[in-house]
C-alpha cells in the first residue's frame, strides 16, 4: 500500500475514492469510467501542483519516505556486476555503507552507498544509515583501492548522519569522518557524489566531497537536521518548517549557493511513487558525468575538486 505524507491527504482521498470505484465497477455492471476518469485527471493535476510547490519542511519528509529507493534499490536497476567488498581490515565491518565494485552502463566504477534499510529488521541491520567509524574506513579503503586502478567512485549519499554512540565515539568517529572527507579531496580519479535522500551534516559530507555533487529533486542536504536546529534555537523541535525554511536545504537552494552542481529530475509525486523510472534517470545522469570527466587528468581532478570546496561560501 502506497505510504501517503501529511501533505498528501486530499491526493490520498481522491485515490481511494478511484480505488473504491473501480472496486464497484469490477462487482457489478455500472460503467463508471467517465467518474473515474474524472478523479483520475482531478488526482494527476492535484500531484502535480502539490509537488511544485512543497516547501523545505515538506521535501525533507519526502526525502525520508519509508519507500524511497534506498542504496540496494539503486544497485539492483542501475548497476551490472556488482561485487560488494565488505570490512574496514581494522574493526569490523559495518552494514550502513555498502560499497564494491560495478559496472554503471558499461562504465567500471567503485559504487559506495548509505543503506537504511526498507523494513523494521533491514533499519536495525543496516542502523538506519547511520555509519559508524569502521563504515567510513570502509569507504576510505575503497575509494583508495579505486584510486589504485584507476576506476572511477559513485556515491550515493542517503543518511540523517553519522552515528553519534558513545561507543562509536569511542573508536574513533570524528577522525573516521575526516579522513573519509580527506580520502575524497585526495582522489586522482574522478568522484560523482549524489544525495538521494538525506544527506545529513559530516556523515554525508564524507563521501561527498566530490568532483560533481549531484541532488535528486527532493532531496534535502545539511549541516543538522531541521528538527535538531529547531531543538537548538528555539528549544522546541515544533519549529523544524521555520527551521528547514532557514536552512536552505532543498536541491533549488544549495544548487544557487554553489553547494550542488546538478539537479537530477525525479518523477511527478516523488522517486517512491515511480523508483524505477527515478533509478533509470539517475543512471543517465551518471553515466554522462563519468564520462565528461574522464576527460581530465589526474592533477586536474584534484585542482577541480579542490577549487569547488575553497569556492564555497
Amino acid at each position: 500500500m502506497m505510504t501517503y505524507l501529511d501533505f498528501e491527504k486530499p491526493i490520498a482521498d481522491l485515490e481511494r475514492r478511484v480505488t473504491e470505484l473501480r472496486e464497484t465497477a469490477s462487482a457489478g455492471s455500472i460503467d463508471i469510467d467517465s467518474e473515474v476518469a474524472r478523479l483520475e485527471g482531478k488526482s494527476a493535476k492535484l500531484l502535480k501542483d502539490t509537488y511544485a510547490r512543497l516547501s523545505p519542511w515538506q521535501k525533507s519528509q519526502v526525502a525520508r519516505h519509508p519507500d524511497r529507493p534506498h542504496f540496494k534499490d539503486f544497485v539492483d536497476r542501475m548497476a551490472d556486476d556488482f561485487v560488494p567488498l565488505a570490512g574496514d581490515r581494522a574493526f569490523a565491518d559495518d552494514p550502513a555503507i555498502i560499497g564494491g565494485l560495478a559496472r554503471i552502463g558499461g562504465q567500471r566504477v567503485m559504487l559506495i552507498g548509505h543503506e537504511k534499510g526498507d523494513d523494521t529488521a533491514s533499519r536495525l541491520k543496516h542502523n538506519f544509515g547511520m555509519a559508524k567509524p569502521e563504515g567510513y574506513r570502509k569507504a576510505i579503503r575503497l575509494m583508495a583501492l579505486a584510486d589504485r586502478f584507476g576506476l572511477p567512485v559513485v556515491t550515493l549519499v542517503d543518511t540523517p548522519g553519522a552515528f553519534p554512540g558513545v561507543q562509536a565515539e569511542e573508536r574513533g568517529q570524528a577522525e573516521a569522518i575526516a579522513r573519509s572527507t580527506e580520502q575524497c579531496l585526495a582522489l586522482k580519479v574522478p568522484l560523482i557524489a549524489v544525495v538521494v535522500g538525506e544527506g545529513g551534516s559530516g556523515g554525508a559530507v564524507a563521501l561527498a566531497a566530490a568532483n560533481r555533487v549531484l541532488m535528486l529533486e527532493h532531496a534535502v542536504y545539511s549541516v543538522i537536521s531541521p528538527e535538531g536546529c529547531a531543538s537548538i534555537l528555539w528549544r522546541t523541535s515544533d519549529k523544524a518548517a521555520d527551521a528547514a525554511e532557514a536552512m536552505k536545504i532543498t536541491a533549488t537552494d544549495l544548487q544557487a549557493l554553489g553547494v550542488v552542481d546538478r539537479i537530477v529530475p525525479e518523477p511527478t509525486g516523488g522517486a517512491h511513487r515511480e523508483p524505477a523510472v527515478a533509478i533509470d534517470l539517475l543512471k543517465q545522469v551518471v553515466v554522462e558525468e563519468i564520462v565528461g570527466l574522464q576527460a581530465l587528468g589526474a592533477e586536474e581532478l584534484l585542482a577541480q575538486r579542490r577549487a569547488k570546496f575553497l569556492a564555497i561560501g
